[in-house]
This record gives structure tokens, sequence and C-alpha cells, in this order.
């Protein structure tokens, strides 16, 4: 009767061995989709070209530039993934900087499609604008922070630094800052530079599926908090507030040799009630570990 019944049982694992497979993953593997990519070694591809319309390459003279000393205070928010905390990242001169510079070259912001191959606005998703400003020495300053506080990470460039700015109603819907981590290289890791916002209200830079584990108290100086106990229990994520001169920083991928990102980096420009916010990417491409 068992012979009979596995005989029989066979033809209905064969047509739905796929099904069978993806529940038994999300068993053993619930951070994994489906074909559990945990266990696949990323394929690694040759370096694409690099272009400097897009990254800030070194020239050589960096040694010789003049740039401030860094007086930036940093805490760890969260390990896995990577998220830290900067107060003072850039100076009050550093930001006025960054605002003159943009001030004539802003253009609406696009939202990119393809692994960045096309690209279209769409205001309902992305409303701001941007200007991919000059590389003076005090943003090459900046640019070189940046570098040093990822450790002078091999094949990993800082890219051309764009200012964003935000008006009333402006506000960026929840997104990844990966494309794609194709043949291994992308957009390795994110800083969000707070540059303008005073008398602002909205505009928080929210990430929705990460959780505090710190002091509560200690980090309502920099998110969002709520008055009422009950609702704080029940809000999931964190919200960064607006503070010129701070940064967020965080990693996009994990360092597992899958290439796979991280979902908790998934976030969004909340819309901007009052004021005018000015805020600094500094993204960084390169190789995935």
């Amino acid at each position: 009767m068992l012979r009979t019944f596995i005989l029989a049982a066979l033809p209905l694992l064969f047509v739905f061995s796929s099904e069978i497979f993806g529940f038994l993953s999300g068993i053993l593997c619930p951070s994994c989709n489906s074909t559990c990519e945990a266990t696949k070694p990323l394929t690694r591809l040759p370096r694409p070209q690099l272009r400097p319309e897009f990254l800030a390459l070194e020239n050589g003279t960096d040694s010789t530039l003049e740039c401030e000393e860094d007086g930036y205070k940093m805490h760890v928010f969260s390990r896995e993934p990577l998220v830290v905390y900067f107060e003072d990242f850039i100076s009050a001169k550093e930001r006025e900087h960054l605002l003159d510079i943009s001030e004539k070259i802003y253009m609406p912001s696009t939202i990119t499609h393809n692994g960045g191959k096309t690209s279209d606005r769409n205001t309902k998703v992305r409303d701001s604008e941007v200007a991919l400003v000059p590389r003076t020495e005090g943003v090459r300053c900046i640019e070189r922070r940046a570098r040093a506080v990822q450790g002078w990470r091999e094949e990993v460039w800082i890219e051309r630094l764009r200012v964003q700015k935000y008006n009333p109603g402006g506000h960026y819907t929840h997104h990844f800052d990966y494309s794609s981590g194709r043949g291994g290289w992308g957009r390795v890791s994110s800083f969000m530079v707070w540059v303008h916002g005073e008398e602002l209200e909205g505009g928080g830079t929210e990430f929705p599926r990460l959780e505090l584990r710190g002091d509560k108290k200690k980090w309502c100086k920099f998110i969002e908090c709520e008055d009422d106990a009950k609702e704080a229990e029940e809000k999931k994520g964190v919200v960064f507030k607006v503070i010129p001169g701070n940064a967020v920083y965080w990693e996009n991928f994990r360092s597992d040799g899958t290439g796979r990102g991280y979902n908790e980096t998934w976030h969004a420009g909340l819309p901007v009630k009052k004021g005018v916010k000015v805020g600094l990417n500094i993204w960084s491409w390169g190789r995935i570990d």
C-alpha cells in the first residue's frame, strides 16, 4: 500500500516541485526569495568603464587640498545593515558654499530605470530639483571626507555630488538607492546630508523597515518620536529629522558574496509641509563584496 501511495505521489511532486521548493526555502531561508539567493554566489563581470561625468575620480592633486579639520561626531544606529548617524558632517561654511554653487544650476529631478539606462520625470514619485555641483575645492574636501569615512575602500568611487532642493510639497516616495548590483558592481553606499532646513515642517527621511535598538530617549534628538506611548509602540521604522549639517550613512548591499541589497534601506523623503529643504546626496559606486 505504501509503495502504491509513493508511486501515485511522484507525478504530483514533479508537477509542483518548484512550489514545494519555494515553500521549504521560505522556512529554511526566510530572508531569501523562492530560489534562496543566499546560496547563490555573485557572478562578477569585468569592471565597467569609469566615467568622469558621473564619478568623482581622483586626479593626483587631492593631497594638496586645504580642507577644514573634520569635526563630526558619529553614532551607530544599526549594525545590520550598517547605518551611521553623523553630527556636523559638513560645516556652516561648506553648507553656504553648496547653496551658492547650486542655486543657478538646478534642474527638475528625474527617476532612473533599467539600471540607469533610462529616466523620466514623475512628480507623483519624485518632486524636487537637482544640481550636479562642480568639483570645487570645497566639494572635493567633502568627497575626500566621505571616502575616508568608508576606509578608502578599493574599487569604490564617490559619485559626483548632487544637491537636492525640495520646495513645499516636494517629496520622494519610498525607493532604494541601488537600481541593481548587476555583475557585482553598483551603488554600494549612501549619505543623506542636510544642507538647509531652518523653520521647516515635514521633509524627514523615513526608513519604515529599520528598527531602533538603542536608547530611544537619546535618539529622539535626531529622530521623530511620538509623545503618546501607544502611538510610539505602534509606529514602525524611523524618521530622521532634517538638521542642517548632520547626515546619515548606510550600506546598500550585503557583504556575503551574493550581491543582495538590504531591504531595510528602503526609504523616502517625506513631503515638505512648510519651508524649503536642501539635501546633499553622496553616493558611492563600485565593487560589491
